[in-house]
């Protein structure tokens, strides 16, 4: 689990983090609540590493 939060940072994961707290801003700014539920999306995606695109639809390949 630990190896799935710290390792293999890239710029599409910084990014979906950073999306993800542009949304709880958003949500709690303009007191639109829905917007909490998509932070949450982009969130799990940033710190799990879930999504397609840099590699996160990879099939790793163990031999």
């Amino acid at each position: 689990m630990k190896e799935v939060l710290f390792r293999n940072w890239h710029v599409m994961r910084f990014f979906r983090l950073a999306f993800a707290g542009f949304l709880f801003y958003q949500a709690y700014v303009s007191k639109e609540w829905f917007f909490i539920a998509f932070g949450f999306f982009f969130l799990f995606q940033a710190l799990f590493n879930f999504g397609c695109g840099a590699n996160g639809c990879k099939i790793p390949n163990k031999k």
